[in-house]
């Protein structure tokens, strides 16, 4: 059974109560928002947790169509059923099919399994990638690799024929389910990515889930807001974060 298939029981069970009423109270009545192409996304997310399942619950309050995934969809019940009828859940397979646009948030290690499980599905699609190297988890020869290489390169390398784009991997599920459409200056989301296209895609789809992007350049860059970089854990605004991080 692939690693990010073992499903933490009580993690569901924490994200389908507690961050589901955290959302609820973070979300203002809004009309539906529309991605930088002008209309509604269909996403597919690998990796329905804490943070899967709270950036997918954004979209889905922001009226894009999510399909959140396992291989246990049954322990995702609860969360498709506090989201409503745009909110669905099924096999990884599922999600890869249905979403034109592609959330990831797995642990690091899963990833080059994604990657090789689903390679044609996945093609040429824009894929969000959420994930995050720790080398106590993910093991030190994947993480000597992305310090080595740096994680937007490595992402693209175990995602082939997609258009990666780095993004909501710097700060914990609690803080985007709270800070989601604060009053502005919004919380800002460092971003970055080769195609742009892509970019401008995961620019809207940050903006509907009540976040200010912030590109910083192309994957190679992603290093910068990576964990232990300057960019990662900032919780500030668009206008402080391309301070601290030099850009224009």
């Amino acid at each position: 059974m692939p690693h990010y298939d073992v499903i933490d029981r009580n993690r569901r069970a924490l994200l389908g109560a507690g961050a589901t009423l955290l959302l609820g109270a973070a979300w203002p009545a809004r009309a539906p928002a529309q991605t930088a192409g002008g209309g509604k996304t269909k996403i597919g997310v690998i990796g329905s947790g804490k943070i899967g399942g709270t950036i997918g619950g954004l979209w889905v309050k922001a009226g894009h169509s999510v399909f959140f995934s396992s291989r246990h969809p049954e322990e995702l019940k609860d969360l498709v059923t506090n989201l409503g009828s745009l909110a669905q859940a099924g096999t990884v397979a599922q999600a890869v099919s249905f979403g034109d646009v592609i959330f990831v948030a797995v642990p690091y290690k899963a990833l080059p399994e994604v990657g090789k499980e689903n390679e044609a599905g996945l093609k040429g699609k824009v894929v969000l990638d959420a994930c995050n190297a720790v080398a106590g988890r993910d093991g030190q020869e994947l993480a000597d690799e992305v310090e080595r290489d740096g994680i937007g390169v490595v992402s693209q390398r175990y995602l082939p024929g997609t258009h990666v784009v780095r993004a909501f991997n710097t700060m914990g599920y609690m803080v985007f389910a709270k800070e989601a459409h604060r009053p502005d200056p919004k919380l800002a989301i460092p971003i970055a990515g080769d195609d742009p296209q892509a970019v401008q895609v995961a620019s809207g789809l940050v903006r509907d889930a009540g976040f200010d992007p912030v590109v910083v350049g192309k994957l190679a860059d992603a290093r910068r807001f990576q964990r232990g970089q300057p960019g990662y854990g900032q919780q500030v605004s668009a206008a402080e974060l391309k301070q601290k991080l030099s850009l224009p």
